[in-house]
């Protein structure tokens, strides 16, 4: 996988290179953002790690910029741990989100997570006559449409790309709502209640774990 690092600060693209390099992936460096537009342009970018604040193009108009060119995921670096700049950040297609003074570690790891859903997302699930089109962001019921809020349908989505395997509560919560979530399992739990409940009869394949969690549980003989 090709990775580039985009970050005015030498220091920091040095680290997360070598970190990288060690996991086997190919790097590509840019110092800001016009730097990385012209990369993104000439080679087959698979994955971009973005800072923010840097001169000449800075981390957001950059990744306006690429997307126009490739959906390509971004993980983005910030030495600011505002909310806006985070909602902003999502508002424009990152998938990620890490504040500095960071763990290169935490930087594979989430690396790896957001490539794992990617590599796995597929466009349509179907369930017998439940159907989750990721295209159009729509659940139908024997061709009729659930009308479902955004985080009940990612939820949905995550139970789905993970069928017949138990779920932790904390997976769900940092998978669906995000590592710097506040909240407890009580969010969880009320989500899936009201999601079975638009759900219908399907509400059955969403299992609960006992002291673990829950399981989209689908067999084709159902």
């Amino acid at each position: 996988m090709k990775i580039l690092i985009v970050d005015d600060e030498e220091l920091i693209r040095q680290v997360l290179k070598e970190y990288l390099v060690l996991e086997g992936y190919q790097i590509y460096e840019a110092e800001n953002g016009l730097k990385a537009l012209d990369i993104v342009k000439e080679n087959d970018i698979d994955f971009i790690i973005m800072d923010i604040m840097m001169p000449k193009m800075d981390g957001y108009q950059a990744v306006k910029e690429i997307k126009k060119i490739k959906n390509i995921p971004v993980l983005l670096l910030s030495a600011r741990n505002e909310e806006f700049d985070k909602l902003l950040g999502f508002e424009i297609g990152v998938d990620d989100y890490v504040t500095k003074p960071f763990s290169p570690k935490e930087v594979v790891a989430r690396i790896k997570a957001i490539s794992k859903r990617n590599t796995t997302n597929k466009d349509v699930y179907f369930f017998d006559k439940l159907q989750i089109d990721n295209i159009a962001h729509e659940v139908k019921i024997n061709n009729k449409l659930i009308m479902l809020t955004p985080k009940e349908y990612d939820l949905l989505k995550y139970f789905v790309s993970n069928p017949n395997i138990a779920l932790t509560r904390e997976q769900l919560l940092n998978n669906v709502w995000g590592y710097d979530f506040y909240g407890d399992d009580r969010t969880i739990d009320t989500h899936v209640k009201t999601l079975r409940q638009h759900l219908g009869t399907y509400g059955k394949y969403i299992k609960t774990i006992r002291k673990v969690g829950y399981k989209f549980e689908f067999k084709k003989e159902d």
